[in-house]
C-alpha cells in the first residue's frame, strides 16, 4: 500500500474509532435521562429515549466491526471511550426535560458531523463497504436530531 494509502486508512480508522465512541457516550447519556426523566412528558420522552438508545447501541458492533474489517484495532476500555469521544459527561440526574432534550439533540449533531468525516475518510481510503453503511448511520442520526428538535416546539 502506498503512503497515502496508508494515511487514508489511518484516517478512517480514526474516524471510524471517533464515531463509535461518540455512539457508546451518546447511548450512556440518552439511556442515563431515559431512567431519569420527569414531568408531565415522561412517558412520551422515556420511550423515545429509549428507542434512541436501542437505535445506538444496535450501530456500536456494526462501527467497531468496520474498524477490524480495516485490519485495526478498536477502543478497548471506557478509558479509550472517555479519550476518543466529543460527547460529554451528564451527571446530574435531576436536569429538565427539556435541557435533557436539548442536550440529546446536539449531542446527536456531533455524533452527525462525526459520520460525515467518516464518509469523506471512507471514500478517500476507497472503502466502498463503509462509505456504503455509513449512509445509514447518518439517516438515523438526522432522524434523532429531527426528532427531539420536534418535541422541543
Amino acid at each position: 500500500m502506498t503512503q497515502k494509502g496508508d494515511n487514508s486508512k489511518k484516517a478512517l480508522v480514526d474516524a471510524l474509532n471517533g464515531a463509535l465512541a461518540d455512539t457508546l457516550a451518546l447511548y450512556v447519556k440518552t439511556k442515563n435521562f431515559h431512567w431519569h426523566v420527569a414531568g408531565p412528558r415522561f412517558r412520551d420522552l422515556h420511550l423515545l429515549f429509549d428507542e434512541q438508545a436501542a437505535q445506538l447501541i444496535g450501530t456500536v458492533d456494526l462501527i467497531g466491526e468496520r474498524v477490524r474489517k480495516n485490519g485495526e484495532v478498536t477502543l478497548t476500555s471506557i478509558g479509550s471511550i472517555a479519550k476518543a469521544t466529543q460527547v460529554s459527561d451528564q451527571d446530574d440526574a435531576a436536569l429538565d426535560a427539556d435541557a435533557m432534550v436539548k442536550e440529546l439533540r446536539d449531542d446527536n449533531r456531533k455524533l452527525h458531523t462525526r459520520l460525515g468525516e467518516v464518509k469523506d475518510a471512507a471514500e478517500e481510503a476507497g472503502d466502498n463497504a463503509t462509505s456504503g453503511v455509513v449512509d445509514d448511520w447518518i439517516d438515523e442520526a438526522e432522524e434523532r436530531i429531527w426528532f427531539l428538535t420536534q418535541t422541543l416546539k
